[in-house]
């Protein structure tokens, strides 16, 4: 008896019924049977990653500017909590069917903490990375928090960082822990000058050398 061929469908939906008809079919090729299978599934995860892509896109156009809501008491600048990250884009996100969850990994770096995010949308996942020091040491190299301590510094900061990377999230004013002022630059050589003084200040000189600091600022 001469085998039928099978017809190929251009949607996943479309072959999955092709491939259910031909299982019923004594006739039908076994080796026919899995390439058909294969294909069946290298076009449902295109399917699902280019619908992954357009939600993405599309919940990306709803996230506005993001204001700044804590202070680094440190470089007394603002930036944005996670929390508020959080409670601003999850029920966004979440109504595109876009799901993230976080995990952590082994750093080809040493002393850092690799933060995993996966973010999933049906039966599409993407998976994005950071790698955070978790050393405990100070900005002056000394030790500034226990390795417990540092590790769960460097899962916050780097879920928090993630989650700005994965949704290219624009934060208003400045943002970034104190480093950089949103809007303003400063000579190189005095920012250098000023970084030296900063590195010999005691307690009782920080006010006056703020002052200076924002009396040299410029606005671009």
């Amino acid at each position: 008896q001469t085998a039928q061929p099978v017809a190929v469908a251009a949607s996943p939906s479309d072959l999955l019924g092709a491939l259910v008809r031909a299982a019923s079919d004594q006739t039908t090729d076994i080796d026919k049977m899995e390439r058909l299978f294969a294909m069946h599934q290298k076009l449902e995860a295109a399917q699902a990653e280019r619908q992954f892509n357009e939600e993405m896109s599309a919940a990306q156009q709803e996230m506005g500017t993001i204001g700044a809501d804590m202070t680094n008491p440190q470089t007394r600048s603002k930036y944005t909590s996670y929390a508020k990250l959080d409670k601003i884009v999850r029920p966004i996100y979440t109504r595109h069917g876009i799901s993230i969850s976080y995990d952590t990994a082994d750093s080809p770096k040493p002393e850092h903490v690799r933060v995993v995010a996966y973010v999933s949308r049906a039966g599409y996942t993407r998976t994005y990375k950071v790698d955070m020091p978790a050393d405990g040491k100070g900005a002056k190299g000394g030790d500034v928090m226990t390795k417990t301590h540092a590790s769960g510094a460097a899962i916050s900061y780097g879920s928090r960082y993630l989650l700005k990377a994965i949704f290219n999230l624009a934060i208003g004013e400045e943002d970034a822990d104190g480093n950089t002022s949103h809007g303003q630059t400063m000579p190189e050589g005095q920012k250098a000058d000023f970084m030296t003084a900063i590195e010999q200040l005691d307690k009782t000189g920080i006010d006056p050398l703020w002052e200076k600091i924002t009396k040299a600022t410029v606005t671009d």
